[in-house]
């Protein structure tokens, strides 16, 4: 039976922090890994974890530039790149090769709204790294997931998934016009589709999936491909260029975006719970299908998307997903149906 998509009043508000939501919360024994752990969010996620007392594992391309951005944080920094396949299969099993357990695992890394660019299997950028380099992570950690014996995997969405489903005849826009906004609402979608999927095939060796929507968020380094104009246009900054701030409209603090991902991944309110898309620390209402799409911030929608939580469409999108990691192999076969 699938989680009912509705919020079960959580006690915090769209103003908490990270701090805030994993006070009180000791996470001694339990370890963690966080992809893309070294700046923005990811990073104040990972110093929330620390202070709980977790392990915590940041996969990086650059490890130099990763541990200086973590320095005096106790944090384990390995090579990987999420465009890079083989080196997602090294860090998997370099993690796996002696059978410890994964409590927690942060699908935080992602790139938005870019110039139109592959990687060198043909596979458009946004897609490939936002879902499929962390559906290869995550099936490859599977072993690891299961023997936590209660884990958690929290993928990183948007409230973008309001631009675009899953395009599943083609995803790679290989025949339709390339649009950056439409191919990160696709791979937003992925997201949460993928956190529906997972769970449906993990509850049973209680691994639970979520998907977040942290807020807009300036000042993380994601908007880089976004002219400042765009950015004032949406209220995320002001005339000036300075970052603007208004947790009711879901334009947050870094310390304030990182909370959702915290409380997925770590409140017992959420025990026994999971395939669902949460914001503002809480799961999210249903967004009426049809609803007028809102790019002010004034009257910008919250919630999710049906067809971002469609299980039709999950499974489509996990079979899809394999057969663009055709590699994968029987690895795959591990995780239940």
């Amino acid at each position: 039976m699938l989680t009912p998509q509705a919020p079960i009043g959580s006690g915090f508000d769209a103003a908490v922090t990270a701090a805030d939501v994993i006070n009180g919360i000791e996470l001694d024994g339990k370890t963690a890994i966080v992809t893309g752990g070294y700046s923005g969010l990811g990073r104040e996620t990972v110093r929330a974890l620390r202070a709980a007392g977790a392990r915590v594992i940041v996969p990086a391309r650059d490890v130099g530039r990763s541990a200086a951005a973590l320095a005096g944080m106790g944090v384990e920094i390995e090579p990987m790149d999420l465009l890079d396949p083989a080196s997602i299969d090294t860090f998997a099993a370099k993690f796996l090769s002696d059978a410890q357990p994964l409590h927690i695992l942060i699908n935080s890394a992602g790139i938005m709204a870019c110039p139109l660019s592959r990687d060198t299997r043909g596979y458009e950028a946004q897609f490939a790294t936002n879902h499929l380099g962390h559906f290869q992570l995550t099936l490859r950690l599977w072993p690891a997931l299961v023997r936590a014996k209660g884990a958690r995997v929290v993928s990183l969405s948007s409230w973008g998934h309001h631009f675009s489903p899953v395009v599943f005849d083609d995803p790679n826009f290989e025949r339709r016009d390339y649009d950056p906004w439409a191919a990160y609402g696709q791979s937003k979608t992925a997201n949460i589709l993928f956190a529906v999927a997972l769970d449906e095939r993990g509850k049973e060796d209680d691994v639970r999936g979520f998907a977040v929507h942290p807020g807009s968020i300036p000042g993380t380094g994601l908007q880089k491909h976004i002219p400042v104009e765009q950015q004032i246009a949406a209220g995320v900054l002001s005339e000036q260029g300075e970052p603007l701030r208004n947790p009711s409209k879901n334009i947050k603090t870094i310390e304030q975006g990182a909370a959702t991902s915290i409380w997925c991944a770590t409140s017992h309110r959420l025990d026994g719970l999971g395939g669902v898309y949460c914001e503002n620390c809480d799961i999210a209402v249903l967004t009426e299908e049809g609803a007028p799409l809102n790019l002010d911030d004034s009257g910008k929608q919250f919630g999710v998307m049906p067809y971002a939580i469609d299980p039709s469409s999950a499974d489509q999108l996990w079979n899809l997903s394999e057969q663009m990691l055709g590699h994968l192999g029987s690895h795959s076969n591990d995780v239940r149906r």
